[in-house]
């Protein structure tokens, strides 16, 4: 019987810092999985490396639920996004190894396609509103038939979503950014920007809005109200989700659809959000969410209540995470739609294969398992650096959902 031989916990920082768990069997087959946790990557390395590694070694590769059951249940201190981040590194890499040891791509295991192709979205933003124009043009024309828009509120430092290179990636100072915020300013701004794409390029293709959790409820309501006539397809993290009943407020006020979950770590996390039809879209993550085998459980019950996918997709996935997100989304039936922002390139050169863009849709690999190799020569050369994510702070001083 094949056993797990050894696991492997290696961080680095092409672009940004990665966590990559290598899981080799007796016989030779590698698997990687992502445990990458953006401005907290050394928790989940130590708790690889310290906590999970020792209970690794010698157990059966094949027993992936198994295995997941004595991490999760095991453990007694559940959930939680180190807990769960360090438990999709190891279920991730499993999957891998279970796909190059039957000699099939991993969505063939998951049971085989349900689409063509996983649609996508990436991210148009600006400093002002023509530059913001410009940018959803130049997505349209690379073929996306979705696009998330931004635009930075006039004199408020702290508008999330601007990108100020090829690649948005808010986590790139050695200590907290400290912006600034005005949740009014930004409520009577972003609307008439997302009506100025609508008048700019019309309604053939698909509109997103990220929130990024900075509004009360009843803001949300009156934010989801007045955007309304640019038709989103959806408004993401209008508030923050932990308190789940809160998202009763923005439904009773508004028919634009809602978006949540990427912070949020296990099935009972957005339980009722998703039993009550609360939110449309459920943004939770393989490399967040406990692995596949776990978001699986969250897409199925997601699926019983016509909530469909939108997971999360930012830099601070790995290539490996992607990897498995795109073949998951080609796998489940209510798939809705997968962010994409592509990584540096600094990234590509550690991390080789994965899935491919063309015409607005991600294609997985054909090759046995998520089809991702690590370059641990490319690797040494970006060695751990420490960033943070930016902290939020409204005008009069006082810290702020970021």
């Amino acid at each position: 019987m094949s056993t797990i031989e050894r696991a492997e916990v290696l961080v680095t920082s092409p672009g940004r810092t990665f966590v990559t768990l290598r899981i080799t069997t007796s016989d030779g087959v590698v698997g990687l999985g992502d445990a990458t946790l953006n401005g907290r990557e050394l928790a989940v390395a130590s708790y690889l490396r310290d906590h999970l590694v020792p209970l690794l070694i010698g157990r059966d590769p094949a027993r992936i639920e198994d295995t997941w059951q004595y991490l999760y249940r095991g453990a007694y201190w559940r959930r939680g996004p180190v807990t769960m981040t360090a438990i999709a590194g190891v279920d991730t890499a499993l999957w891998d190894i279970k796909g190059k040891v039957a000699g099939l791509p991993l969505y063939q295991l998951l049971g085989g396609r349900c689409r063509d192709g996983v649609l996508v979205y990436s991210h148009a933003s600006g400093r002002d509103v023509p530059e913001l124009l410009d940018d959803v043009e130049r997505f349209l024309s690379l073929g996306y038939k979705a696009v998330r828009a931004q635009a930075a509120v006039p004199g408020i430092g702290g508008t999330y979503g601007i990108r100020k290179g090829a690649v948005y990636e808010p986590a790139a100072t050695e200590l907290p950014d400290e912006q600034s915020w005005d949740t009014e300013a930004y409520l009577g701004f972003a609307p008439r920007y997302l009506e100025a794409v609508r008048e700019r390029f019309g309604f053939g293709f698909h509109l997103l809005h990220d929130v990024h959790h900075r509004l009360s409820p009843i803001e949300a309501a009156r934010f989801g109200k007045d955007v309304e006539p640019s038709r989103l397809f959806w408004m993401e993290d209008p508030t923050p989700a932990e308190d789940q009943a809160a998202f009763r407020l923005i439904r009773r006020h508004t028919t634009t659809p809602i978006a949540t979950g990427e912070v949020l770590t296990s099935i009972w996390d957005v339980q009722q959000l998703i039993t009550e039809q609360l939110i449309d879209y459920v943004r939770t993550t393989v490399v967040h969410a406990g692995g596949i085998t776990h978001l699986r459980r969250i897409v199925d019950l997601a699926a019983l209540h016509q909530v469909r996918t939108g997971s999360h997709g930012a830099t601070d996935l790995s290539p490996v995470s992607m990897a498995a997100a795109v073949h998951l989304d080609l796998a489940v039936p209510n798939f809705g739609i997968q962010e994409y922002m592509g990584h540096p390139p600094e990234a590509h050169e550690v991390f080789h294969g994965g899935p491919t863009l063309a015409d607005g849709m991600l294609h997985p690999s054909e090759e046995p398992g998520l089809g991702v190799t690590y370059d641990d020569e490319a690797a040494a050369r970006f060695p751990y650096r420490q960033r943070y994510l930016p902290v939020a702070r409204r005008l009069d001083g006082s810290v702020h959902d970021w």
